[in-house]
């Protein structure tokens, strides 16, 4: 099972930029998949998220906004994609 992360970016924005190349190598090989969502074409986002961007979601949990907090995903990636146990 796959499991799905969202990251909320802006065209021209060097901290999208730089979250995205910090979560490429970390996902590589992970059962996560990475969705990035434009806030600037959802008036929703942008009203709720703008000042934060970049934003990464795990659902509706924010697990860091500016700058990719490793240990943060990290964290969450052993319990979202490791098996349950039995």
């Amino acid at each position: 099972m796959r499991v799905k992360l969202t990251l909320l970016v802006r065209d021209y924005c060097h901290l999208c930029d730089e979250m995205r190349a910090g979560l490429e190598p970390l996902l590589a090989g992970s059962r996560a998949r990475l969705e990035q969502v434009d806030v600037d074409g959802d008036p929703a986002l942008e009203a709720r998220w703008g000042d934060k961007v970049p934003v990464l979601l795990a659902g509706d949990r924010e697990l860091c906004h500016h700058r990719l907090d490793r240990a943060a995903l990290a964290r969450w990636l052993r319990g979202a994609c490791e098996p349950a146990s039995r």
